[in-house]
């Protein structure tokens, strides 16, 4: 899955890249892993907390880059429901850095037309995450350009379970039957049924694993693992990212001669 540019794009500026990306064959979702925050700042002797808030430096990039382009949605894994196992000093920073960074940066999303949601188990999140997270999905609903989705508190295998419970719920209740569930059925009941599935993730920091991140989702999603830390994961990276994407051939279970 890990993947390296070619060397054009390699020492390729911003601008020649954006200039490769073929404007028709974007992405239509682009989920990422960002990792990388906590070994960035240990690299550097400071505090794990600081790799986490220049982290969201690149979290403005990416959804700049993808606003820019027309890409109609950008997922982000922001805390996942394994999280909660970091020292709790870190889960509190996190917790306050995620609240604190959506209330600054709201403004302008909802100015430059984003939708934002967040995706997880909200009802277990401190108040202060909820509240912002709520505000910035009703203030930004009706918005038609970049759909910005935080996971948060999100597991893929959780999203998995909650789904079966509300089909099951509605078998227990006759409002189906067991036969009555498909795959669309299925994945009408995950977090966000109105996205389509990633077309491209992206893993930063040079672990090559899932993490169990959009399970269901990326069943024939494009992989691109990178071993820039997300610091470092700019409107560059992004743009080489999204290069290296359009440079693969998507075959759906198909071979070469059906497509």
């Amino acid at each position: 899955m890990e993947s390296h540019p070619t060397d054009t794009a390699a020492a390729a500026s911003a601008e020649e890249l954006t200039a490769m990306l073929d404007r028709e064959r974007l992405p239509r979702h682009v989920a990422a892993i960002m990792d990388g925050n906590g070994r960035w700042a240990q690299e550097r002797s400071l505090p794990r907390m600081v790799g986490h808030q220049v982290g969201t430096e690149s979290v403005r990039d990416a959804v700049e880059v993808c606003n820019d382009l027309g890409i109609e949605a950008l997922t982000l894994y922001t805390f996942s429901s394994e999280n909660w196992a970091r020292p709790q000093a870190e889960v509190e920073g996190l917790m306050h850095l995620i609240a604190q960074k959506m209330r600054l940066e709201l403004p302008e999303l909802h100015e430059r037309n984003v939708r934002v949601r967040a995706l997880g188990r909200l009802h277990e999140v401190p108040p202060e995450v909820r509240e912002i997270m709520e505000h910035a999905r009703d203030l930004t609903a009706h918005n038609s350009g970049l759909r910005f989705n935080l996971a948060v508190n999100y597991g893929g295998r959780a999203e998995i379970v909650d789904a079966a419970r509300a089909l099951g719920a509605a078998v227990a209740a006759g409002r189906m039957q067991p036969e009555d569930i498909s795959e669309q059925v299925f994945a009408g009941h995950l977090y966000a049924p109105d996205l389509p599935d990633p077309d491209l993730l992206i893993r930063t920091g040079g672990e090559v694993r899932v993490s169990n991140y959009l399970l269901w989702q990326i069943a024939y999603t494009e992989i691109v693992a990178v071993p820039t830390l997300w610091p470092d994961f700019r409107r560059r990276e992004m743009l080489q990212a999204l290069v290296e994407y359009q440079r693969r051939k998507r075959r759906f279970g198909r071979v070469g001669e059906d497509l």
